[in-house]
């Protein structure tokens, strides 16, 4: 097994090539024995109901058992996977409030309010009357309001006002607000139970109205209130891949999305009674570092170490270096327990949501959280003396993460006029020519981290701001993007201008929940002026190149809904049906002013994303030329290659 033939991270290429030396089995390893099914691939293999599993052809006369056809099997599969996403995001959001609600009470020890300015922000946009109520009281009202939404059966969902006005107008005449978070999702269940909604189009409606829910609701929620609970983040430089581990000290891995247990194990290694124990049995301290998403949360707040993202997790292990791995819930391998038992490390399972088979479980209980956290450093102590033969790959890359949409005002207009001002202007001079958010996951069935990493490349030389999140952030860390050094990749505009502020052409703004913040900082490009009355007439793009989840598909379905058009990189789960692709690829932009389209190729999709900013750019008056672009981009291609 070629282990370049998977990624060109020197670091992964290095443990891939010891597990298979070693015999242990990893995602790598599996992917070369499982081959994708064409029709599930496609989204045309309904199992809906036990007359079927029905695998259904698109040939216009080939149908299911029930009649159904493969318009309508790819629909229900598709909005299928917008619901079990959007329920993610949610329940995520669901955990925060709870943690929330119980700090505010003074009931969840380690936990409390760090940001009183967002607090009486988001309170406002609630709808609640923050004036003479101390920090406490304030957020316990917040929580229970939250809390509200996802059970409310009628009106609207709060935070869907703050986007601008002519999208709110939209969605209006399309019936598509979301009422309340639970609700929609469980519709959307609902409606793709066997021989209920069956006309494609108006399954994706409720499809959108499901992912609305998430992005201004459930996403957005987990966003603002691990703001107030943790600090909204602000630019901070650290270091990210597998070398970021540490020989000579205890290596506690924390892997998922949740950060509310990472945050409490945080504060128990700074425990001085545990620090001596660790110097006890024979290490120079404990190390914290992060996987994923829950990875990046702690990165932008704390500057935490990263790991890697979500394709490195059982190779973190690999390393022999690490004592624990704590985890919560989403993109968790169940491989990992496999390979943990391959060497010294602990296995931690800590949400009631989520176990792994054979693997230690010890539930967070945000009551006795600190006590859980600190539990967990005791025991990975208590590993230390347990290791064989250490190998930490060398590679590891310094970053500059915690671009929050609050973040960018005040970068680009300073504390005391904080302003997007700034950021539109320069689209509209053309140093800027446009903004794309590159986010999503990372697929064992690519070149992991290289389909990112190329098109952000091709996108920043030809002047495109990029905003990342997600697995996506962590990869293109890796590759030098998040520095402000990398401004010397960019085009001669877009390097004008990050030069002049000294930020990265490449803005690390979260983990996946915040995608919510993209939403908000094109919403504030709007506001601003100057360049449209819609987020549909910004000149805007979003991609997942190597995405995998179902979170991925509601995250792209609430930008498209939202007017972003949005590209996905591997494969597509509605190009089993024309008629559905037909319309996920155009007709969505009659209803909505975006669309969705489909390009495996990283340098094919820059070329889509600039021809579509160019577009939008055209329609504002502000068009720059397109030939020139592209003939820089094939000249440097070639200087590359020779």
């Amino acid at each position: 097994m070629k282990a370049e033939a998977f990624t060109s991270c020197k670091a992964t290429q290095a443990m891939i090539e010891k597990t298979t030396r070693e015999g242990v089995t990893t995602v790598f390893h599996r992917v070369q024995e499982k081959k994708t099914c064409p029709f599930g691939s496609g989204g045309t293999c309904c199992r809906l109901c036990y007359m079927g599993p029905c695998r259904v052809k698109d040939d216009g006369q080939d149908a299911g058992v029930c009649g159904a056809t493969a318009e309508t099997i790819a629909a229900r599969n598709f909005c299928r996977m917008i619901a079990a996403g959007a329920a993610a995001h949610s329940d995520h959001a669901r955990e925060v409030a709870l943690v929330l609600l119980a700090a505010a009470r003074g009931e969840a020890p380690g936990f409390e309010i760090k940001d009183e300015e967002k607090l009486w922000a988001v309170a406002q946009d609630l709808g609640i009357d923050p004036v003479g109520k101390n920090k406490n009281r304030l957020a316990e009202e917040v929580a229970l309001k939250v809390l509200a939404e996802f059970g409310q059966q009628e009106g609207e969902i709060s935070f869907i006002r703050r986007a601008p006005q002519k999208r709110q107008e939209v969605w209006q005449k399309l019936g598509i607000i979301p009422r309340g978070i639970d609700r929609e999702i469980v519709e959307m269940l609902h409606r793709t139970h066997m021989g209920v909604d069956q006309e494609y189009v108006h399954l994706l409606l409720h499809g959108m109205r499901t992912a609305l829910a998430d992005g201004w609701g459930g996403s957005m929620i987990a966003t603002e209130l691990q703001d107030i609970l943790f600090g909204t983040p602000v630019p901070i430089r650290a270091k990210v891949n597998l070398g970021v581990l540490k020989p000579d000290h205890v290596n506690i891995i924390v892997h998922g999305h949740e950060p509310l247990l990472p945050e409490l194990i945080l504060l128990a290694v700074k425990d001085e009674e545990l620090l001596a124990q660790a110097r006890a049995v024979g290490a120079k301290g404990i190390n914290v570092a992060g996987i994923c998403c829950t990875a990046n949360e702690i990165l932008m707040r704390k500057g935490v170490p990263v790991a890697g993202s979500v394709l490195q997790q059982e190779l973190a292990i690999a390393t022999g270096a690490v004592e624990a791995m704590v985890v919560d819930v989403q993109c968790i391998m169940q491989g990992l327990g496999q390979v943990a038992r391959c060497y010294h490390t602990e296995l931690f399972t800590t949400s009631s949501r989520a176990r792994l088979p054979g693997v230690t479980h010890l539930e967070f209980d945000h009551h006795r959280g600190l006590e859980v956290a600190k539990e967990i450093v005791r025991r990975a102590i208590a590993r230390f003396p347990q290791r064989r033969k250490v190998e930490i790959p060398a590679e590891e890359m310094d970053l500059i993460a915690g671009f929050s949409h609050e973040t960018i005002k005040y970068i680009l207009g300073g504390r005391f006029r904080a302003s997007y001002r700034p950021l539109n202007d320069n689209i509209i001079n053309g140093r800027i020519r446009g903004v794309a958010a590159v986010v999503g996951c990372s697929n064992p069935r690519v070149r992991f981290g290289d389909l990112h990493a190329t098109l952000v490349r091709e996108l920043i030389a030809n002047d495109v701001l990029v905003l990342v999140t997600g697995c996506a952030a962590i990869n293109c860390a890796k590759e030098g993007l998040l520095i402000p050094e990398a401004a010397e990749m960019a085009g001669s505009g877009l390097r004008e201008v990050c030069e002049a502020v000294g930020m990265p052409p490449v803005l690390h703004c979260g983990s996946c929940v915040d995608n919510s913040r993209l939403l908000m900082a094109a919403t504030e490009i709007v506001k601003e002026g100057g360049l449209g009355e819609d987020i549909s007439e910004v000149p805007l793009c979003g991609c997942a190149p190597e995405w995998m989840s179902e979170k991925a598909i509601a995250i792209g379905q609430y930008f498209v809904a939202s007017g972003v058009t949005v590209g996905f990189g591997v494969a597509f789960p509605t190009t089993g049906s024309a008629k559905l692709s037909e319309f996920v690829f155009g007709g969505m932009n009659e209803y909505v002013g975006a669309h969705w389209f489909h390009e495996p190729d990283p340098v094919a999709m820059a070329r889509t994303i600039i021809a579509h900013i160019d577009a939008k750019r055209k329609a504002l008056g502000i068009d720059v030329a397109k030939e020139r672009v592209l003939y820089d981009m094939d000249m440097r291609r070639k200087l590359e290659i020779v």
